[in-house]
């Protein structure tokens, strides 16, 4: 097991190197120069311009930009922001707790539906229950989603009243941000419908960024679930008089849930992608709202940083999925 971990994570330093590489070069080939957009309209000495450029570290070549860039993240420095002057890491972790909430929202929802849809579906195999449950996943998979998103907000914010347009509480509600998760600050402030208004302001976002994940889900079940159900113990299961809700939950099950566990690992990077999207539409102060604040600003350093630590997140995530399949299933284990 530690061989097969090791191996692993030999892999995620290589690809985090690759992400390095990427970032910094497709970054700094947005055009436009933010020292430009930091004196904005105004008329400016070039001197002044120039002088700022030494000082940020902009006018050095592109490679020693890069060792530098390098070099402070290994030492867990990723930078200030050309912007605000804060730091990124402090920055990053302002807006990360917002994208963890919705991130996490949305991953419930997929799999508290999709893995049940998957089982129906695979269980009444060529039925209508089954051509509907893959019609609707498909559906789901295919629509983009800020078009989603937007019919959501028309549907149940605009037509029927019943969810908020954007944020992530109401502006009546004054509640200090202790962790940085509004519906655990909005338990911990005490305020009455507090928490409700937080709640109600995460549905659509969640069900919008959420929907994808949900429609793989489903399907990946299905495909599982199909192929578990012919295997022989699980016809000597039926033969032993087991009831189907064992034979289904433990015996089908708990073998389907391997490939199911490694595509909901995968669907983090969706889920991260997808925020980016999902948060600009409706208003969330996450990460990706952060990050697109960055692109505007061409903040080099928020970009960089930011994109980094995300890139790290998913990695992270994917490499558990990895050791936890391995735990489940041995035989993974010799897999090179």
């Amino acid at each position: 097991m530690l061989a097969f971990v090791l191996r692993r994570f030999s892999l995620v330093l290589v690809t985090l190197f690759g992400i390095t590489v990427v970032a910094f070069s497709l970054i700094h080939l947005i055009p436009g120069d933010p020292v430009m957009l930091m004196f904005g309209e105004r008329t400016v000495d070039p001197a002044q311009m120039n002088a700022l450029r030494a000082q940020l570290g902009l006018n050095k070549p592109l490679l020693v930009q890069y060792g530098l860039y390098v070099w402070q993240a290994l030492h867990g420095n990723l930078g200030e922001s050309l912007a605000t002057h804060d730091r990124v890491m402090t920055e990053f972790l302002t807006a990360f707790p917002a994208t963890v909430e919705l991130a996490v929202s949305a991953m419930l929802f997929a799999v508290l539906l999709g893995i049940p849809a998957g089982i129906i579906a695979a269980l009444r195999r060529g039925s209508t229950t089954d051509y509907s449950v893959m019609g609707l996943a498909l559906t789901g998979y295919s629509m983009p989603i800020f078009w989603w998103a937007i019919l959501l907000i028309l549907l149940f914010s605009v037509t029927m009243g019943w969810t908020p347009v954007s944020g992530r509480i109401d502006i009546a509600y004054d509640v200090p941000p202790v962790t940085g998760f509004m519906l655990i600050d909005s338990l911990l402030s005490g305020e009455p419908g507090a928490f409700g208004s937080a709640v109600s302001h995460l549905i659509l976002p969640a069900v919008a960024l959420g929907t994808i994940p949900l429609a793989v889900i489903a399907r990946m079940t299905r495909s599982a679930m199909l192929e578990v159900l012919n295997e022989d113990y699980v016809r000597t299961a039926r033969a032993k008089g087991l009831s189907p809700l064992r034979v289904v939950g433990i015996h089908a099950l708990r073998n389907a849930l391997i490939p199911v566990i490694t595509v909901i690992g995968l669907q983090v990077g969706s889920l991260f992608g997808g925020a980016v999207l999902t948060e600009t539409i409706f208003a969330w102060p996450g990460v990706g709202s952060w990050l697109i604040h960055g692109i505007a600003r061409r903040d080099y350093p928020v970009l960089q940083g930011g994109i980094l630590l995300v890139a790290t997140i998913i990695i992270l995530v994917n490499l558990t999925v990895d050791v936890l399949t391995g735990l489940i299933n041995p035989r993974i284990r010799h897999v090179r």
